[in-house]
């Protein structure tokens, strides 16, 4: 079934023609929307932040963006963009400060208090999967960039995120929508008010086949239950959460099959790749605040379950069964936090110190790798049984010097035991623990003329795989190898301002660096660890919003990034999957009339795909429409997303390396591989205020 004729300029012509009627058959007066509360890109942090490269965005600038995919809400944070090389049941691939973050390896992610990466998982380390957000329910996201808070711990050297979700919404949501390649999606989301709190309820349900030539019969239901006793000053929240999803996913294909007819650029070499995922999780919340101090402390646990099938190199291991292989992934995580803010005096400065302490334990019931042909099981690779422990304590001082002057200084402290059973090696068992210290420090001069100044530093880190850290023989090959450090340390800086001195336009400007010791991983494509020597990074970020007048706003964010291997000849020391350029700009109209919509142009520039740079990705610039429409007075409102506006034929993302198709020397070929953006597609909504 497909909903719009294939033909995109008729599916535009659909679009612009339900918009016109809509706003010429509306049979009452428009009035203005009721004014909401809503943080912004707009809200100034000027005396509140400690870097240049943090901030925050609120809901009115999340639903202003389409979006292809729920990991494309990080496209907010300046710089970062969220691709995909497989199915959209995937956690997305990320890239930002010149790191392919692969799924997550050095960005991270909370959701209500909740971390959402998954050390030592399946398919890659710290793996990032955002498929269970709701976005019409993240009020704001936080976003810090570097390693310079001691609040955050694992995979942040690059950066971190926090999701927070309403407690209360403004107004009942139901939502409808449909568009091509047999895309649909449902949301229903109320809150009630009771006598000493608030009670959110939501379901959300879509399916899309996609433009592939194998449909991906992508599902997924999402479901959130949020009551919330007490006020700002006193309270408690409990959150439950449950996520499924299951998706045949069209991987990266090698350009020569394209070239050669035997595939299009929609198609797929294996059509049994795909996966599915559950997630379910319980939260409590608890918080107290009085005149000068502040305590809050949260516990959770969730269980996660995962199964992966894919297929990178075709014939080139197994020539008869082929080289697919299922990643798979069970375990119950349980944790907690505790944080305590106290203002104080050191004689004539007032301080405030911030005490933190955050647990975390992974039960890894199942993780591994095996040989599979059509989904059916061949031969093992590694399968292991892991707990994985981490404690990680923190102090943090903000001194006001002066009122022109300030600083935030932290130390950081981080324990992490690893106990790993190999049930297929057992030489590959046994136990490790490591531990880190990260010093942490921001010097803030200003506002001089509404503009700040900031020069901050700090140490951090991220984890290894546990398994690779007690591994001694390849899975695969059976050769020694050497564990790998568990915890790898990252050195950034970064000075920078923040300026609002141009009245409606707030702009920060950021010059960066970051060191990062080794860029192990542990490859779950292989069940081994893959070794890269010291790395550097430094980089300028100029980011900007402008709110023009009370119906229109314009962001421009540019990022640029050196890159490179420290330890290799300066003619082979690219860093692959490094971005050196990153654009991202906007425009946001939103009329008296009932009339809004946006404009939005993402682009990344061409980068190395391997480490003499003689094989490059080509750049990618995506547009994105949308135009909507208000009937306040009925409580409706019609949106049409059309993504990929002018039919861009880019790719999403591409690697090089040898595969082997029918028929093909036992030794395959070396080829660029990539996965396209999608083609122009449209989509229709329509929303009723409950």
């Amino acid at each position: 079934m497909t909903l719009f004729p294939p033909s995109p300029s008729k599916g535009l012509a659909s679009c612009a023609a339900l918009l016109s009627a809509l706003s010429l058959s509306a049979q009452e007066p428009v009035t203005e929307m009721e004014d909401l509360s809503v943080l912004g890109r707009s809200t100034d942090l000027t005396g509140v932040a400690a870097s240049a490269s943090e901030g925050k965005v609120g809901q009115a600038e999340i639903d202003s963006r389409p979006i292809l995919r729920s990991g494309e809400l990080m496209e907010v944070i300046p710089g970062f963009i969220a691709t995909q090389h497989s199915g959209t049941g995937k956690a997305n691939q990320y890239f930002l400060r010149g790191f392919n973050l692969d799924h997550g390896t050095d960005f991270s992610a909370k959701v209500d208090g909740i971390p959402i990466n998954l050390p030592t998982h399946g398919h890659g380390q710290g793996y990032l999967d955002l498929n269970h957000i709701i976005p019409e329910l993240v009020e704001y996201i936080e976003f810090k960039k570097g390693p310079y808070s001691a609040e955050v711990g694992d995979f942040s050297s690059a950066g971190s995120s926090h999701l927070h979700l309403y407690d209360e919404l403004p107004e009942g949501i139901l939502k409808l929508g449909v568009g091509q390649d047999d895309f649909y999606r449902a949301l229903a989301a109320e809150s009630w008010k009771t006598e000493h709190g608030s009670i959110l309820g939501a379901v959300e349900y879509q399916y899309y086949d996609g433009p592939w030539d194998n449909p991906e019969e992508g599902s997924k239901i999402n479901a959130l239950l949020k009551y919330t006793l007490g006020d700002a000053t006193q309270g408690v929240r409990f959150n439950a959460m449950a996520y499924s999803s299951e998706w045949d996913s069209t991987d990266q294909i090698p350009q020569r099959a394209v070239d050669q007819g035997i595939i299009g650029r929609l198609g797929a070499i294996n059509p049994d790749n795909g996966g599915k995922t559950d997630r379910y999780s319980l939260q409590a919340e608890a918080w107290n605040l009085n005149q000068d101090s502040e305590t809050r402390g949260t516990v959770y646990i969730a269980s996660y379950d995962f199964d992966l099938w894919s297929d990178f190199t075709y014939f080139l291991e197994d020539p008869v069964n082929g080289d697919q292989f299922h990643q798979f992934d069970e375990r119950v995580i349980l944790g907690g936090e505790v944080t305590h803010v106290r203002d104080g005096m050191f004689q004539d400065t007032a301080m405030d110190h911030e005490f933190g302490l955050q647990l975390r334990h992974d039960m890894i019931d199942r993780v591994g790798l095996e040989q599979t042909q059509n989904r059916n099981f061949v031969s093992p690779i590694r399968e292991d049984a892991v707990d994985q422990s981490s404690l990680g304590i923190y102090y943090e001082n903000t001194a006001y010097w002066s009122d022109s002057f300030r600083s935030v200084a932290g130390l950081r402290g981080d324990a992490y035991f690893f106990d790993v059973s190999d049930k297929n090696d057992p030489v590959n068992s046994g136990t490790a623990d490591d531990q880190i210290l990260s010093p942490k420090l921001s010097l803030i001069a200003g506002p001089f003329n509404q503009t700040e100044i900031y020069a901050s530093a700090g140490m951090g880190f991220h984890s290894n795989d546990g398994r690779g850290t007690t591994t001694v023989r390849d899975p695969g090959t059976g050769e020694a190898v050497d564990p790998v450090d568990p915890l790898v340390q990252s050195i950034g800086a970064e000075i920078g301002l923040r300026s609002t001195a141009i009245e409606g336009l707030q702009s920060t400007l950021a010059f960066w660096y970051l060191e990062l010791d080794s860029e192990l991983l542990f490859v779950g494509d292989a069940g081994t660890t893959e070794a890269s020597g010291k790395s550097e990074r430094y980089g300028i970020e100029f980011a900007n919003f402008y709110t023009v007048n009370d119906w229109l706003t314009l962001d421009l964010d540019l990022a640029y990034v050196e890159a490179s291997l420290s330890d290799e000849p300066s003619d082979a020391n690219e860093i692959p999957g490094a971005i050196p350029f990153v654009m991202a700009a906007g425009a946001t109209v939103d009329f008296q009339n009932g009339l809004y919509g946006s404009l939005r142009l993402r682009h990344f520039d061409a980068y190395p795909l391997i480490e003499d740079n003689s094989v490059e990705a080509g750049s990618t610039s995506l547009v994105n429409l949308q135009v909507g429409y208000r009937l306040p007075k009925k409580g409706l409102s019609f949106h049409c997303d059309v993504l990929n506006l002018f039919d861009a034929e880019e790719n999403d993302i591409e690697y090089f390396y040898a595969s082997r198709l029918q028929g093909e020397a036992a030794e395959g070929v070396e080829d660029v591989h990539f996965h396209p953006v999608e083609p122009r597609t449209v989509r229709i909504y329509v929303q009723k205020k409950l």
